[in-house]
């Protein structure tokens, strides 16, 4: 019993490192009016795999896109350069997860290709948030 758990351990550890952004794309999104904002959203619905994955600490490799949130000391990391980011409209909201630093961020150059690692919170309520954060989060020396 306990060689199937450190298997399953091991397994999902190396699953969630190499397959972050493809989990991230299973997600499907659903249209809803925000009252508060008086508009359309388009927000994510969680299986419960993925669901799962809330807390546990994942690796994230993607490009830095120059949309600093100072007030959470955070930034967002693209799997897509900005050229094909989510804001310019070439991508959807899973390919993009916001990341908070557990201390002060690094300095970084636009779609530079950092690596982080941080505790996964799923969003699917705050529209002014991503749907993927990272929390807790630090740079992993690429």
């Amino acid at each position: 019993m306990k060689l199937i758990a450190i298997i399953f351990v091991c397994y999902s550890s190396i699953l969630l490192q190499e397959d972050a952004w493809n989990i991230f794309a299973r997600v499907k999104f659903e249209p809803k009016f925000s009252k508060p904002h008086n508009e359309y959203f388009m927000f994510p619905q969680f299986e419960k795999d993925i669901q799962a994955l809330e807390g546990k600490e994942i690796s994230l490799r993607g490009h830095y896109i120059p949309f600093d949130l100072v007030t959470r000391n955070a930034v967002v990391i693209s799997k897509h350069p900005y050229a094909a980011c989510f804001f310019c409209g070439g991508a959807g909201p899973e390919s993009v997860v916001e990341v908070v630093f557990k201390v002060k961020k690094a300095k970084f150059k636009m779609d530079q290709v950092v690596t982080v690692k941080g505790k996964l919170k799923l969003n699917d309520s705050d529209v002014d948030r991503m749907t993927f954060i990272l929390q807790e989060a630090t740079v992993i020396e690429n």
